[in-house]
């Protein structure tokens, strides 16, 4: 009896410590299918709060952070900076719903120098078997993909085809406290990214997938599946679901003040707006 009860308290307290159902890597055949990772909150309800921050900046957001009584919560380390910047449309800026996923540096060991069509296959497994990207499923429109990754592993987890796949299911930009490989192309496609520094290695041999979907460490901060990611020539700030609404609309307040203050700056000395007054 004692047993039982003791599983029955782990299967009630998941939910509230996880979002998504896992399996580990290399448990079992292909057992990077074997996530099955769930949505945390309603795509309607994501736009609605998505909607409040509609062009906030990070330091507008930080500004309501002070307010709600959450001062330095949620910065990320500025060495979490954007790829590229686009001073004229800020579209390198981005706010989205956070989808999570983590991987780890990997302990196996690994063969020797092997024919090319032998490493294609090991390769290929590896994608496939420990290190793929179950997560892909959750992205929708709106969606702020946040990888922990091998912070000190050379491998570019993204790329340039796979960030295009992730914007082609409505994800508006990706944050890892890591790295990423084909970056002349990235920034040639414009998706916007924040990340650590340039990664050139695959992540065969390098990574495996560990979570989806449940609350990771990036940047120095906790970040929770459903969190609100607001990312800028500042850098990435996450806010907590929960006060996201509150620290919104409090932005918005400094946001306008701000605006005001700088339409009337340019005015007088005869400058032209930026485009976030016009």
């Amino acid at each position: 009896m004692r047993r039982i009860r003791l599983v029955l308290v782990a299967v009630v307290a998941l939910p509230a410590l996880a979002v998504g159902q896992t399996t580990p890597p290399g448990s079992g055949p292909r057992a990077g299918r074997a996530f099955i990772p769930t949505p945390v909150h309603s795509a309607e309800d994501d736009q609605k709060i998505l909607d409040l921050f509609e062009g906030l900046r990070v330091a507008d957001v930080t500004d309501g952070m002070d307010a709600v009584g959450l001062p330095g919560v949620g910065l990320m380390d500025p060495e979490i900076r954007p790829l590229w910047k686009d001073t004229q449309q800020y579209s390198h800026r981005f706010i989205g719903v956070a989808v999570t996923a983590r991987y780890v540096p990997t302990q196996r060991a690994q063969a020797g120098q092997r024919p090319v069509g032998e490493y294609d296959a090991w390769s290929g497994d590896w994608y496939d078997r420990l290190s793929p990207e179950p997560f892909q499923e959750l992205i929708r429109a709106g969606t702020a993909l946040v990888l922990d990754d091998a912070e000190r592993a050379d491998v570019g987890s993204i790329g340039s085809n796979n960030i295009l796949a992730w914007k082609s299911r409505g994800m508006v930009g990706v944050v890892t406290n890591a790295t990423a490989r084909d970056t002349d192309e990235i920034v040639t496609e414009k998706v916007p990214l924040y990340f650590r520094r340039p990664g050139r290695g695959i992540r065969p041999g390098r990574n495996e997938i560990e979570s989806v979907n449940r609350p990771i460490v990036c940047g120095g901060v906790l970040v929770v599946p459903g969190d609100v990611i607001v990312a800028d020539g500042d850098g990435v700030l996450v806010v907590p679901r929960a006060v996201a609404a509150d620290v919104a609309r409090y932005a918005k307040r400094i946001l306008d003040g701000d605006k005001d203050g700088r339409r009337k700056l340019y005015e007088k000395l005869g400058l032209p707006k930026d485009r976030s007054v016009e």
